[in-house]
């Protein structure tokens, strides 16, 4: 059941209501007893959902747990990747690149 936000408009008392979607809303003002209270448009709330695993992925398996700490390890405990190695004939450092000739047009 949504909470409706009412508000009176010869008082300016503002006040909330607890009520079926169903129900009609309020007219009378609990403060002065006016009997033109407006309802407010509300901002919402958000949904709460309670109860085990309404997702694949909230509660996963030991392995999974296990391999996402692997991947939180820091960087100093796992192996460096291996630095570019020199092309042999040009020096250059990319991998299988070549210099561009120079004079060719």
């Amino acid at each position: 059941m949504p909470t409706y936000e009412y508000e009176c408009p010869k008082c300016g008392h503002k006040f909330e209501k607890f009520q079926s979607i169903t129900d009609k809303p309020v007219r009378t003002c609990p403060k002065c007893k006016g009997r033109r209270v407006k309802r407010l448009i509300g901002t919402g709330a958000g949904i709460l959902f309670k109860g085990s695993g309404f997702y694949a992925t909230d509660y996963r398996g030991k392995s999974y747990q296990e391999a996402a700490k692997k991947d939180k390890e820091p960087a100093g405990t796992k192996e460096a990747a291996p630095a570019p190695k020199a092309d042999q004939k040009t020096g250059d450092k990319k991998a299988g690149g070549k210099k561009k000739s120079e004079g060719t047009s």
